[in-house]
């Protein structure tokens, strides 16, 4: 049997594997919520389609070799591994004597037997093992191949309906729709299941936003310092294959503190057919994985992120990174920033991260870093959000876009360029959107040209938003507050966000409590006494 003999698979719609790939998640509703399911199906989705690629080029193998008879094994995997496989599906061993290959396909042959989730844990902990450069680490913690989590009868149950998902490789459907799906099933978690599974994925739209903004071009580096499923760097390539580059020429680079979820971002690079990215699992403030031989963090030509809001940290004690100072142990928001900044390569570096609107005007040691980063230029835009946009949270978030030193377009140096998009979304079922008019508008007004005075040449080009070129004296005179209302008459006239107002009433409350702690102390020391708090 020849190839051009090999019968021709019939091409996958996007709805068909999707549905059927929901199916097989739907069947975990009897054990767990579906805030956990991404654990079970995304290993058991990527497993299959290894399997699925791998059966396809092995065919093909065999097709195209027909004297295999006068070979020996040896001489035959050779050949079959050299030109044809690019990964390799071992052999395991089950019991004392019984050995199959790890591959979907030879253990859904076994899904009567007792022992199930022992089998998978074994294939894919030997597919990880086997594949040591490509692999490693991929599958995560596996937790969920335990009887105590999931059930051998409930495992049997998602394994057939999984696979009754039409073959994943590409005889049979184009990575575009391998990657479409895991994206869907990303969404649908996250849609359905909240804070959990909406920590790691960003809404598209917010995604494609930065990533239009910072404009990856060919062989440069992308790096996301809290990558999550990988979103991001995933979207980095798309844009430039839209724009008729070629996506896979980025060398893509990622941290995630997690490591379920750092394997959830291999298997979505893989699956959008990138190989030419390195994600490593650690916490990045903590313990960055990307270094410089001397010691510092590695530089990038883009960097990304939306990192955890507000989160509760160690500070550093002594850290090259902290520019201006160390972000309070209350909120982290501006220590990631420091990170990114720091990241930046120093002839083209540029960063986008979207975070809290209460980094833009929170005092204290906020304010001092705040000051420092725009008295050195390395802050070009603030880009205000609407509410509601995320999956985990109702608040109002903004895009801040950094660049290097130095590096500033000349009509963008000693400034600010602030948008106001906040009332530009569309209302869907969970939450706010922005539609792809949205987008364009606010990379339109991005990329506008502005008078002396700081407002757009050609006002009616901005889509309706409004925006403004603020320099920085102004700022510096407004003690480096970047609140966006402070220098957009539109923003400021709109009732303020209830979010955003609890977030300063909290950090005046703080400060009002550290200031009446101080002041009863000089008291007590002075010898008077009979003051209540």
């Amino acid at each position: 049997m020849t190839s051009k003999d090999t019968p021709q698979l019939m091409a996958v719609t996007q709805q068909e594997i999707e549905n059927r790939l929901w199916d097989a998640a739907d069947e975990l509703r009897v054990a767990m919520p579906e805030a956990q399911y991404s654990s079970v199906v995304f290993p058991l989705m990527f497993w299959k389609y290894l399997s699925d690629t791998w059966e396809h080029q092995h065919e093909e193998f065999l097709a195209d070799n027909e004297g295999l008879d006068d070979l020996s094994a040896e001489e035959a995997h050779e050949i079959e591994y050299r030109d044809y496989q690019s990964f390799e599906i071992p052999f395991i061993h089950l019991g004392t004597v019984q050995q199959r290959r790890a591959s979907w396909t030879s253990i859904l042959a076994t899904i009567t037997q007792s022992g199930l989730g022992q089998r998978v844990r074994a294939s894919l902990q030997a597919i990880e093992t086997a594949n040591p450069d490509k692999f490693s680490r991929l599958f995560g913690s596996m937790t969920w191949t335990s009887e105590e989590v999931l059930s051998g009868e409930v495992l049997a149950a998602v394994m057939q309906a999984m696979d009754r998902t039409p073959k994943m490789h590409e005889g049979n459907m184009s990575h575009d729709v391998l990657g479409g799906a895991y994206e869907y099933l990303l969404k649908r978690f996250s849609d359905g299941s909240g804070t959990r599974a909406g920590q790691f994925f960003t809404p598209r739209e917010v995604v494609e936003l930065i990533v239009e903004i910072l404009d990856p071009k060919g062989f440069e580096s992308v790096y996301d310092p809290t990558c999550g499923s990988g979103g991001m760097l995933i979207a980095s390539a798309n844009l430039l294959k839209a724009r008729g580059g070629r996506g896979y020429t980025l060398s893509l680079y990622g941290q995630e503190a997690v490591p379920d979820t750092a394997g959830v971002a291999r298997m979505n690079l893989f699956m959008h057919n990138l190989t030419q990215f390195q994600v490593e699992v650690g916490d990045t403030l903590k313990d960055p994985r990307f270094k410089k031989p001397d010691g510092s963090v590695a530089q990038f030509d883009v960097i990304v992120a939306n990192p955890p809001y507000s989160m509760k940290w160690k500070p550093w004690s002594n850290d090259p990174r902290a520019l201006g100072g160390v972000a309070p142990q209350s909120s982290a928001d501006w220590a990631f920033v420091q990170h990114m900044i720091a990241s930046m390569g120093p002839k083209k570096g540029r960063a986008g991260v979207v975070l809290p609107h209460g980094v833009l005007f929170r005092g204290g040691q906020e304010a001092a870093i705040r000051q420092r980063v725009l008295d050195d230029d390395l802050l070009e835009a603030v880009i205000g959000l609407p509410a509601n946009l995320f999956y985990n949270t109702g608040i109002p978030t903004a895009i801040l876009v950094f660049r290097a030193p130095g590096t500033k377009a000349l009509e963008r140096q000693d400034g600010v360029l602030f948008i106001d998009a906040s009332k530009r979304f569309t209302k869907a079922k969970n939450r706010n959107i922005l539609t792809d008019a949205d987008i364009a508008d606010i990379v339109t007004a991005y990329h506008s040209k502005f008078d002396a005075d700081g407002n757009p040449v050609d006002p009616d080009g901005e889509g309706g938003l409004a925006a403004k070129f603020v320099p920085a004296t102004e700022i510096a005179a407004n003690g480096f507050d970047l609140n966006i209302g402070r220098y957009i008459k539109q923003a400021a006239d709109e009732q303020e966000d209830l979010g955003t107002l609890i977030d300063a009433y909290n950090i005046a409350r703080a400060e009002r409590q550290k200031t009446e702690q101080r002041m009863l102390a000089v008291l007590a020391a002075a010898g008077i006494e009979g003051f209540d708090e």
